[in-house]
């Protein structure tokens, strides 16, 4: 039940999609709610947030599989207690890993995008003429987060949808035909946006591509007289 089930794989996906979503609302607070995130977005906040995210996927798809699951003769197969239960998971599941993640996306990221806009419009009234270039930098820096993030939540969307939405046929129609082979297809595609994200992050996300750049050692050609750097 643990391996075949491919439980543990789960366990970490469901835990990644809930730490994406904490990690959209602690940006969405430290932009739109600054003051009232310096008081109340402690530390101690944070590790409970990342303990949730990993303990409630683990608690979450233990539950499921194990209540759900039974060997017969070596085979594992799903068995629900009522068609009205299957229904009703799969309808859960769609709402809780897909439209809600979506709408926090859209919301949050919504909201950050006006405020760091009003923000830049504010400073460029009151700016003077010598901090035009920091207030350039600054808003380049700011778009360069936005867009990224943007991009990473349409690219969820597009990748993680058929693959909902297939689980969610299943338990609701699983006489519906072609269900074994689109499978394969849509998980697949979900696939490609975990091993995906990363890159992502490391060609569009400057100071990720800063970090990766200070791990790669490698020569820098100096002056004459100068010694020679390696990073």
């Amino acid at each position: 039940m643990l391996l075949v089930s491919e439980n543990l794989l789960w366990c970490s996906l469901n835990g990644s999609m809930i730490n994406l979503m904490s990690i959209t609302i602690e940006r969405y607070l430290k932009v739109v709610h600054h003051a009232w995130s310096k008081k109340f977005l402690r530390k101690w906040v944070k590790f409970l947030a990342a303990a949730f995210a990993w303990l409630g996927a683990i608690a979450h798809n233990m539950f499921t599989v194990f209540s759900t699951s039974a060997v017969v003769d070596g085979v594992c197969y799903v068995i629900w207690s009522s068609r009205v239960t299957a229904v009703a998971y799969g309808i859960w599941n769609f709402i809780t890993f897909h439209l809600i993640v979506i709408c926090i996306f859209v919301f949050c990221y919504g909201r950050i995008l006006v405020v760091i806009r009003r923000q830049a419009r504010v400073m460029a009234g009151h700016g003077g003429p010598g901090s035009s270039t920091t207030q350039t930098h600054s808003h380049q820096m700011q778009s360069n987060v936005i867009k990224t993030m943007i991009f990473v939540s349409a690219f969820y969307f597009a990748t993680w949808m058929p693959c909902s939405l297939w689980y969610l046929i299943l338990n609701v129609h699983p006489s519906f035909p072609y269900l074994a082979s689109a499978h394969y297809l849509t998980t697949f595609i979900a696939f490609f946006y975990v091993s995906a994200n990363p890159f992502i992050y490391a060609t569009k996300f400057k100071p990720v591509k800063g970090v990766l750049a200070r791990l790669i050692p490698c020569k820098t050609s100096q002056s004459g007289g100068e010694s020679v750097d390696m990073r």
